[in-house]
């Protein structure tokens, strides 16, 4: 059975989601950030079937999150390296991550912290404001629609409903 797709919904979390797939995808791309680059490194870390990695590792050089770069002919042997849209993955996992300490984590911590090299402290992710730079809580911030929410949409009444202008 083919899963649904939902890279073509007016939601950047849907495509995010249809993106990840599974939890396959953020994992690879954890290990990516902790240095890992080879095939057979990704799945010695991650304990993953070899055509499941294989499966995530193409549809990241696909998506644009890791290049493919050959380092040996014989046999044809790839590095697999973070692109700047993969870099900028980082904050999305660092979130996953605060989350996970403050609900997952049991009374002996944080499993793993990670260091700012700016200030030299251990920090814990933070979403703020682009604008004025305070937190973003889900009571102090309204969704509306974007200019990318497609006109053939903005009229329906669950639309409407959704966001607050009917």
């Amino acid at each position: 059975m083919k899963r649904t797709s939902f890279s073509d919904w007016p939601c950047s979390i849907a495509r995010t989601m249809d993106l990840l797939g599974d939890a396959w995808t953020p994992l690879v791309l954890r290990e990516a950030f902790y240095g890992i680059h080879r095939f057979d490194d990704f799945r010695r870390e991650l304990g993953i079937a070899r055509n499941t990695l294989a499966d995530r590792l193409r549809r990241l050089v696909d998506e644009g999150l890791l290049d493919k770069r050959l380092y040996q002919d014989e046999p044809r042997r790839y590095d697999y390296v973070l692109t700047d849209k993969g870099r900028d993955f980082f904050g999305v996992l660092a979130a996953m991550a605060r989350w996970g300490d403050r609900w997952l984590a049991g009374e002996e911590g944080a499993p793993i912290v990670f260091h700012h090299h700016s200030c030299g402290r251990d920090a814990e992710a933070e979403v703020v404001c682009g604008g004025c730079r305070e937190p973003m809580t889900a009571e102090g911030t309204t969704m509306r629609m974007g200019p990318g929410f497609p006109e053939r949409l903005r009229q329906r009444p669950d639309v409407q409903r959704r966001f607050g202008a009917a």
